[in-house]
């Protein structure tokens, strides 16, 4: 393979060496921030055998030419432009300066929260895995599986703490890494975290209880009384905090000699920001964030069907975008907060969404000639029914545009019939066929039957709006 023609030939296609101001790749993909997108000629790049897809998002245009191949053409690249080697955070950085204000606040988000979804996926699934043991008639009419067998009942009650222990400190997880993202000392973070859960405070959990009951513990100090209460599974107030923290810090750091840095910052930045956060920041974010998940969960509540078919509708579209990064925030305080909401609602509908994709794009594989798009279509198809759709969308599906129509279709039909249902995750996980496994026991039948409702309408749907395309061109013809 002639790796410095292809190199050559995308170099051409993007407008030259002068529109490319930051090249990276990853293991499949060139990652690059042009200059003006405008100038891109995407029927070239679409012709080149090599060029898997293309999509832009987050202020790069990727380029996918899989693996073994996009490295040695991303070396070709780097000597016909003269860019440096870069990695991909450089890349990332330099993309997100073409960002808008939404676009930014949707990035800072997934920086944050996309660090600490291993930890939340596994004590999501270990959830999963306690309520699969304790959940009456999954296996046995009117027993679970502890009541018939007693012996296991402390191992579910062993997997039961493993599995809360991240949503329980979830504030030490999100202090260290928003603290970080921040500009801030992630340590000192992390350490903000657990002085929100000290074991001292008021569970953050009985506060609405111990609120009714007029009982709620304070510390009285010259006349004023602070809250002692806990933040445990919390969102909102562990980011405002930590950003306050990170800049308290940067702030003192500019104005404390260097002799005592060491000494009086650290100091300095926890007590500074646990005043104010235990005073207002804490108090109105806590507010704040349980408004939110009330009026989601509301949301999904009363507008039944409806509420879920737009919601599936515009997933896919939302994904485009790269906003579907912000529901992380949303499902790690639906998760936290399992016993108030049940569970997070989000995961089913992307899983629905991402099970149309692929079958949209089987559908493709199976009555598209073209020897090119068909091989991308086999391998995007069974990629997007295990979760990772981006293949699947920027490499066929919005390229021939009727596939997306027939999988935001089976989307939206999909996750209007889960919501009938009250479909919900106990975990996050591959919002997929594998999907299975972070879904509440009691939800999994209807999840099993909407992923079958879903890849049925987007195949089916594709193939009709295929043949609808095809005729609409054979008249064209005709008429020319």
């Amino acid at each position: 393979m002639k790796y410095d023609q292809i190199a050559k030939e995308i170099l051409e296609a993007l407008g030259g060496k002068d529109n490319i101001s930051a090249a990276a790749h990853c293991a499949t993909r060139l990652r690059l921030v042009l200059n003006d997108e405008s100038k891109i000629n995407q029927e070239a790049l679409d012709k080149m055998d090599d060029v898997k897809g293309t999509f832009s998002t987050g202020g790069q245009f990727q380029i996918i030419l899989g693996s073994g191949t996009v490295n040695k053409v991303y070396q070709e690249l780097t000597k016909l432009t003269g860019l440096q080697e870069m990695s991909t955070k450089d890349v990332k950085d330099a993309g997100a300066k073409k960002l808008n204000p939404i676009q930014r606040l949707v990035k800072l988000l997934s920086d944050i929260f996309v660090p600490i979804i291993p930890a939340i996926v596994a004590g999501g699934l270990l959830m999963g895995i306690n309520n699969v043991l304790t959940a009456k008639d999954l296996f046995i009419e009117g027993r679970s599986l502890i009541d018939a067998y007693p012996e296991i009942a402390d191992l579910a009650a062993l997997i039961n703490t493993f599995a809360n222990a991240a949503f329980v400190f979830l504030p030490i997880l999100i202090g260290f890494s928003a603290t970080q993202r921040f500009g801030g000392n992630p340590y000192l973070g992390a350490t903000l975290g657990m002085l929100m859960v000290h074991p001292d405070l008021l569970n953050g959990w009985g506060y609405g209880s111990a609120l009714a009951n007029g009982e709620i513990p304070v510390w009285s100090i010259f006349g004023f009384e602070i809250e002692k209460v806990g933040y445990q599974g919390t969102v909102l107030p562990v980011l405002a905090a930590s950003f306050i923290l990170a800049k308290t810090e940067q702030f003192l750091r500019k104005y404390i000699p260097s002799a005592l840095d060491n000494l009086l910052t650290p100091l300095l930045t926890i007590f500074i920001t646990g005043i104010l956060t235990f005073t207002a920041v804490g108090p109105i974010t806590r507010s704040a964030g349980n408004l939110l998940t009330d009026g989601l969960v509301w949301l999904y509540d009363t507008t039944g069907l409806i509420g879920g078919a737009l919601f599936g509708l515009v997933y896919a579209p939302i994904v485009i975008t790269g906003m579907h990064h912000s529901f992380i925030a949303v499902e790690t305080q639906l998760l936290a907060e399992f016993a108030k909401t049940g569970g997070s609602f989000i995961f089913p509908v992307a899983a629905m969404s991402n099970v149309a994709q692929g079958a949209a794009t089987l559908a493709v594989f199976m009555i598209i000639n073209d020897k090119k798009i068909k091989g991308i279509a086999s391998a995007a198809g069974i990629s997007a029914l295990l979760g990772i759709t981006e293949p699947s969308m920027f490499g066929v599906n919005l390229k021939l545009r009727y596939p997306f129509i027939g999988a935001i279709t089976g989307a939206a039909v999909s996750a209007a019939f889960i919501t009938i249902f009250k479909v919900k995750a106990v975990a996050l996980g591959a919002a997929g066929l594998p999907g299975i496994i972070s879904i509440r026991p009691d939800s999994i039948a209807p999840y099993v039957i909407g992923m079958v409702i879903s890849f049925i309408v987007a195949f089916v749907t594709t193939i009709i709006l295929a043949k609808r395309a095809a005729k609409k061109e054979q008249a064209a013809e005709k008429a020319s």
